[in-house]
């Protein structure tokens, strides 16, 4: 009997992963291609809703900033040279936006060891989030490398309707992200009526 509930257990799991959309050819992970997994989000479309943990484990949803521009970045893992640099970058530039644009950084990484890098890095301006319970950010944004249980790095710059005004999937892991157009379309939707 454990056998067959394990069996159909099994089954159900892999039909349900069958069903998520894979894109290939976008993205490599140390030279070497990645699959994503998700619904992939284009600029103009409404962004979708998503909750993820912050370092309590409380969740927080993208809906909680309606209002506001929102960046939303993404790194694979806050413990890594080009991720911590990234998620400091921000970090510092959203000390300067004003109350008018917030940034999200995004990971896998557990709660409580991105609240021990946040302590450590001295991140104090931005909301560091983990999508590792649910991992409905990576799936809704089309972002979660197949077979990692990470995220790809991204960025992505939501409006204050709602709508993605900015994309930036980068096409190597180990590469940062082109921080100024991504500052340039948030002050820009920032601005907009």
């Amino acid at each position: 009997m454990k056998l067959l509930i394990a069996a159909l257990l099994s089954f159900g799991l892999s039909s349900a992963r069958a069903e998520t959309p894979e894109r290939a050819g976008i993205a490599t992970m140390g030279g070497k291609p990645v699959v994503l997994l998700g619904n992939a989000v284009n600029v103009g479309d409404v962004a979708p809703d998503f909750s993820a943990v912050d370092a309590q484990w409380a969740p927080t949803r993208l809906s909680d900033l309606k209002g506001k521009v929102v960046i939303l970045s993404s790194v694979p893992s806050l413990d890594t040279k080009v991720c911590s640099i990234q998620t400091r970058r921000f970090d510092k530039e959203a000390a300067a936006l004003g109350k008018d644009i917030r940034i999200v950084t995004l990971s896998e990484d557990l709660p409580f060891a991105a609240k021990r890098f946040c302590k450590d890095a001295k991140i104090g301006s931005m909301l560091v989030l983990s999508d590792t319970v649910d991992r409905e950010y990576g799936l809704k944004y089309g972002l979660l490398i197949k077979g990692r249980s990470l995220l790809a790095r991204a960025v992505l710059v939501v409006d204050k309707q709602g709508k993605v005004a900015y994309e930036e999937i980068v096409s190597e892991m180990a590469h940062e992200p082109d921080y100024a157009k991504a500052l340039a379309a948030a002050k820009a939707a920032a601005a907009a009526p």
